[in-house]
């Protein structure tokens, strides 16, 4: 039949005018059109088949689906079956031609119908659409859905704490192997305590955490050298990259290429023996600057970096940089505030010799900031010693400020001998006027070893425990007074018996607050632990910590043990 339409009537014969009027239709089509025998060897090809898959009808006749087109998969099973039973069916056309496609593999829907001449099987006819448009645009959408998944995940998964390294550290396990087979975060470093600063003109970073399967981990582990940081002189690829805020990719990258991811070229082995293969570099981008960087690779048989994979790790990158500056403002934060609050803690106590004192003070261990929370002793004349435990409402370093205000104004208060009731108005009237804007929650005792008697008022704090020489303890209820700050007065002073060798316990209420426990019953539990008035005052202090907490707290712990000497 040569490359002409083989077009059979239902009765079997053919005219010329429908031959031509058949032919017009089949060639005029976009849609390709061909035409197989029983053997499922071509018969006839429109145009439109030429044209999309680059090759002349006469290359095509007499030859088989693959002969012709071998990087298209047709399903020829099907087309037995249709042969056999006559049903036509849908057949899906998938691979490459000789005409380049701009969305690569092609696809073709295509209907296939058996063609009888007097009732006898002589071949097939299909009618294909190409749909690699429609299929791109699912896989596009699907793509987009997945980095919109990939970008939610990442809000949860990164920055569930205040740890910077947690954090870079969670980014990291992220990223590998979900986009990469390696992943490594790194952070500018501006301060360097203990070791040598980088040489003029370099910038440090400083490496964090690197996540990658075994296999390469062997072979990366060298990679940065063995230094906690990598310090990058100007030009080379990371710190233009930090420094232009833009990302760096490097696939199926060459030798030279890998000599300027590594600032050092002799570790360049390290990249080959590791069999990466493509590098992406993206800044970890925070308010105008750079945090630090993510380092992706990838190794084997994983194909090389494409555009949706850049603009997705950026995208990661932007919720991880807040994330990663969040955890390093708090972690500046809490050093500062602790380092303050121990210093304003640390001065040596001034009890009279005959009050023996002892003090700790833990920070908490979770994620709260560091507190207001303050203990003092103060010698006053006559013997007395002034016992101060005091906390500040909120957390953080304005917290911590107003710690020591409020200590500085209770000792000067404490210096005019008044009574301790009328010591915490004093104090409450003078921090309204100096505009303390936060308010704090303070107990005062006044030890007098000659009468052998406290005296006692509280602002909003809790009560203290008194541990007696004959093995009993208990609470000592005070009238609960506003806290200080508030210019509200009104403190009311409760005196007690306190003989030598009893030990007075003020405490902050980070001791005994716990979730899901009521204070009252964690009060009562602090009176039945069977603390001993005997026993040393640090002993006593590290045995409250241990079965009270565990060493971990959600607040910040203040104590103070006093012990009257014989």
């Amino acid at each position: 039949m040569g490359s002409e339409p083989f077009i059979a009537s239902v009765d079997g014969t053919q005219t010329s005018c429908e031959c031509g009027f058949l032919q017009g239709i089949v060639e005029g089509t976009s849609a390709p059109v061909i035409i197989l025998d029983r053997h499922l060897r071509y018969l006839y090809v429109n145009p439109a088949w030429s044209l999309v898959t680059g090759i002349p009808a006469a290359t095509f006749v007499g030859r088989k689906l693959g002969e012709v087109l071998p990087d298209v998969q047709v399903p020829d099973d099907v087309l037995i079956e249709v042969l056999a039973d006559g049903q036509p069916r849908e057949v899906t056309l998938t691979g490459t031609t000789r005409i380049p496609s701009p969305v690569g593999s092609r696809l073709w829907r295509a209907v296939f119908h058996r063609l009888q001449v007097q009732g006898r099987a002589v071949g097939v006819c299909g009618i294909a659409v190409e749909a690699s448009n429609l299929r791109q645009y699912l896989d596009d959408l699907e793509n987009a859905h997945q980095r919109l998944a990939l970008l939610d995940a990442v809000t949860t998964r990164v920055g569930t704490t205040l740890d910077v390294e947690a954090t870079c550290a969670e980014l990291a396990d992220f990223l590998a192997p979900s986009l990469a087979d390696v992943a490594a975060v790194g952070i500018i470093e501006e301060e360097f305590f203990g070791v040598p600063a980088p040489a003029p003109g370099m910038l440090r970073l400083r490496k964090m955490k690197l996540t990658a399967p075994p296999e390469l981990q062997r072979h990366l582990r060298e990679f940065g050298g063995p230094e906690p940081y990598v310090d990058l002189p100007r030009g080379s690829v990371t710190r233009r990259c930090i420094e232009s805020g833009r990302p760096w990719l490097g696939n199926l990258a060459s030798f030279e290429i890998f000599q300027k991811v590594t600032v050092v070229p002799e570790r360049v082995r390290i990249f080959r023996a590791a069999g990466v293969h493509s590098v992406l570099i993206v800044p970890l981008p925070m308010a105008g600057r750079c945090v630090g960087v993510i380092l992706l690779m990838r190794a084997g048989a994983s194909p090389p970096f494409n555009d949706d994979d850049v603009l997705t790790v950026q995208g990661v990158a932007e919720r991880a940089g807040v994330a990663i500056d969040s955890a390093h403002r708090y972690s500046h934060e809490h050093a500062m505030t602790l380092e303050l609050q121990r210093a304003l803690l640390s001065e040596p106590d001034s009890a009279h010799p005959t009050v023996e004192v002892a003090t700790r003070y833990l920070p908490s261990g979770r994620s709260a900031l560091v507190g207001g929370d303050w203990y003092d002793s103060i010698a006053l004349p006559d013997q007395r010693t002034l016992l101060v435990m005091g906390d500040v409402m909120g957390h953080g370093f304005q917290a911590a400020v107003a710690m020591s205000q409020y200590r500085s104004v209770l000792r000067t208060v404490a210096a005019a001998g008044l009574p301790v009731d009328a010591m915490l108005t004093e104090a409450d009237r003078r921090a309204s006027r100096i505009g303390l804007d936060r308010a704090a929650t303070c107990l005062l005792v006044l030890v007098d070893p000659e009468a052998g008697t406290c005296a006692a008022t509280t602002a909003g704090h809790l009560p203290p425990l008194v541990i007696r020489p004959n093995g009993s303890s208990g609470l000592m209820h005070l009238p609960a007074g506003p806290p200080i700050g508030t210019e509200l007065g009104d403190y009311e002073m409760t005196t007690f018996a306190f003989e030598p060798g009893s030990v007075l316990l003020l405490y902050t209420d980070g001791l005994v607050e716990q979730r899901g426990v009521d204070i009252d019953d964690s009060l009562r539990a602090l009176t039945e632990m069977g603390l001993s008035a005997d026993e040393s005052l640090e002993n006593l202090l590290d045995t409250l910590l241990t079965q009270l907490t565990s060493g971990i707290c959600d607040d910040d712990i203040a104590l103070l043990a006093a012990r009257l000497r014989s």
